[in-house]
């Protein structure tokens, strides 16, 4: 039989090997752990405010089940408090790490146990973004925000409960950043035709369904609701092993983000990152030539931001962002090209009322 270029193809995927998604499920954290054969010493990372009103809870699961138990706070997701989770971890002889909380406690855990080779678990307390499930981590390094590759959890354990009674608002924010993978998979696309960037269509596919499946569920998302955190929890993780499969953050994170990092950069006071990838989604999305209106009614109607007086930023960062984006990771090619003109920048927030006309 004749060998071809197929026949030595190769890949290797990170996936969740448990997750645990359900009412009071915070509780049965040691028995995950344990049913993982992890044992030992382990470091819980927090914030102050969740190390109290989840942290304990897990610690105790954690004690009950035969671990020795350290727990550290962390203030902002930059690398000396990874530094300092590490230097922790190795002091305590930690032989695994969990993420307690939103976004910051767990992008410093995962950094920190891939720079260890340990594994993590991840137990988020909000549904705000992806990153919960995902193998990239955003930390700020040299006071810019980036997206680094980091560990995928080993395990995730979302208790219902405890996401539904999060400030409604990272919610939103996390539905927005899930909807936003529609203009992200059409960057991807977009790359693949136009540059022969690798392409996983299966991928693809699973992050543009866990999109249509929040705008479809729009008027279902609701404050206070157990099922609503429920259904975005379930989008989040499959958006996260959409990533897994592609080996990279492309099916969730496209021009959108670009715009959302750039706001970072920029804006005086930036608002929640799944709010601004929401309504970077909505520009991308008319730039795209598709059906931006349809992204626009989804948010409003979860209550995510829409515009730029929602996000709380004024109007001329919102076009400093457009035309600064292209900048932000150009090895990424997306719609954004090598730059908008400020023509054109105004004209695509103006027509989708990001900024007033």
């Amino acid at each position: 039989m004749k060998e071809t270029k197929e026949n030595y193809k190769n890949k290797w995927m990170q996936l969740p090997r448990n997750v645990v998604v359900g009412h009071g499920v915070i509780s049965d954290t040691g028995k995950v752990c344990k049913d993982l054969k992890l044992n030992g010493s382990t470091l819980i990372v927090a914030g102050a405010t969740t190390l109290n009103t989840a942290g304990k809870t897990v610690a105790v699961s954690l004690e009950d089940s035969g671990f020795n138990v350290n727990t550290t706070i962390v203030e902002k997701p930059t690398i000396a408090e990874v530094q300092k989770v590490e230097r922790l971890a190795s002091e305590t002889r930690a032989s695994f790490l969990l993420g307690v909380g939103g976004g910051k406690s767990i992008d410093i855990a995962k950094l920190a146990s891939m720079h260890l080779d340990i594994p993590f678990v991840s137990v988020p307390t909000a549904a705000s973004h992806d990153g919960i499930v995902s193998s990239r981590a955003s930390i700020i390094r040299d006071n810019k925000t980036v997206s680094e590759s980091a560990q995928t959890p080993l395990a995730v354990v979302a208790d219902t409960s405890i996401i539904a009674r999060a400030p409604y608002r990272l919610l939103a924010s996390g539905c927005a950043d899930i909807i936003s993978n529609y203009t992200a998979v059409r960057d991807w696309e977009l790359a693949h035709r136009l540059r022969d960037e690798p392409f996983s269509e299966y991928a693809s596919i699973i992050s543009k369904l866990t999109a249509k499946i929040l705008i479809e569920s729009a008027e279902l998302i609701r404050p206070g609701l157990e099922e609503s955190a429920w259904t975005v929890m379930k989008a989040l993780v499959a958006s996260g092993v959409a990533m897994s499969i592609a080996g990279s953050s492309r099916p969730a994170s496209g021009s959108e983000h670009k715009f959302s990092h750039a706001l970072d950069e920029l804006a005086p006071k930036p608002a929640l990152h799944g709010e601004q990838c929401g309504v970077g989604t909505i520009m991308m999305m008319y730039l795209h030539g598709g059906n931006w209106q349809e992204i626009r009614t989804s948010l409003s109607t979860i209550g995510a931001p829409t515009n730029a007086s929602e996000l709380g930023i004024e109007e001329e960062y919102i076009i400093k962002a457009l035309l600064h984006a292209h900048n932000i990771r150009p090895e990424r090619y997306t719609i954004l090209g090598t730059g908008l003109t400020r023509e054109a920048a105004e004209k695509a927030a103006k027509i989708t009322k990001v900024i007033p006309q």
